[in-house]
């Protein structure tokens, strides 16, 4: 047997996997890799197929063609316990206390007794639960036992963090701070991987993104180059009758009439060819146009998402929504 190649720049990998349930295809010849020490943001609607990709690198599911891979091997119980998972049905022992599930999640992935209890009071007091050491789970609010399970998921300091829909169920202020541990376990040198169909985290957490749409990859790049699927547009509105589109036309720029109102006429200026806002502005204020208003627009990760995935809103009928 070969030994584990535990220097694999990719330590997740999936190769042309498929998965059909009841003759219906959740996952279709989907290949992507996470890179090591990066953030990779797993991104797709609600039945899209991320939970059962997830399961199938993870060994929980087979795919039925492909494969996927951990540190260069198949999932195995040794390098399993490199990964720390956090599924999407959270579920936790409420009979047990904070401190009790966070130190047996530790034992499970290879930690000593002492390390794991001492792992879980200093992870309990660093999130703000270091009154509830000896609460039931039963006992805590949602928002709580959630925070307790992500404690569970990391307490024995995973080389490869998988998690799917973290941030669902979390209030305002218990999202920001799991986006900060997410910070601090990627300036740790873990590999992060989260599933998310909300926009706004992976925009603001990832190196790189995984969009999918009924179980298939559309995109798969770094968030430039996602931004750079939609071009950037600026509006600017002109007083009186001067044509705005042949005066920027000498400098370059492609502008197209948008309409007209009593506050004057009003344009559209293309930037899909790397033009700046600034310049375009700077160039119709040499023309001597008399504007009224100028508006840059940059694409925003919703609207890639969006043009990429359609109207795939709607759940398709797989193992992950039963």
């Amino acid at each position: 047997m070969n030994a584990p190649n535990i220097n694999a720049q990719s330590p997740l990998e999936l190769r042309a996997t498929s998965k059909f349930f009841k003759g219906k295809a959740a996952v279709k010849d989907m290949s992507f890799s996470a890179p090591k020490g990066q953030i990779l943001g797993f991104l797709g609607p609600n039945g899209a197929g991320k939970s059962t990709s997830l399961r199938i690198a993870l060994g929980v599911l087979s795919p039925d063609s492909g494969e996927a891979l951990l540190f260069g091997e198949k999932p195995n119980l040794k390098n399993l316990r490199r990964v720390g998972f956090l599924p999407e049905e959270r579920g936790l022992y409420r009979k047990m206390t904070t401190r009790a599930i966070i130190s047996y999640y530790g034992r499970l992935k290879g930690l000593d007794r002492k390390t794991s209890l001492s792992r879980a009071d200093e992870m309990l007091q660093r999130f703000g639960l270091g009154d509830h050491l000896k609460t039931k789970i039963s006992d805590l609010s949602k928002g709580m036992a959630q925070k307790v399970q992500i404690l569970s998921t990391l307490v024995h300091k995973p080389d490869l963090i998988i998690l799917d829909e973290p941030f669902s169920g979390l209030d305002p202020v218990n999202q920001q701070d799991l986006e900060l541990l997410i910070r601090e376990e990627h300036a740790r040198g873990a590999t992060i991987i989260f599933s998310t169909h909300v926009m706004e985290h992976a925009e603001r957490l990832c190196d790189r993104l995984v969009i999918i749409g009924k179980g298939q990859k559309r995109f798969d790049g770094t968030i430039d180059e996602a931004m750079s699927l939609i071009p950037e547009t600026a509006d600017i509105s002109t007083e009186g009758n001067f044509d705005l589109h042949a005066a920027l036309e000498k400098s370059g720029f492609t502008s197209s009439y948008d309409k007209e109102d009593e506050t004057g006429k009003h344009w559209r200026i293309d930037l899909s060819h790397g033009e700046r806002a600034q310049d375009v502005l700077r160039a119709a204020i040499n023309a001597g146009a008399p504007i009224t208003s100028f508006t840059p627009h940059r694409a925003k990760l919703r609207d890639v998402f969006v043009s990429l995935v359609g109207e795939d809103e709607s759940p398709a009928e797989t193992e992950e929504n039963h």
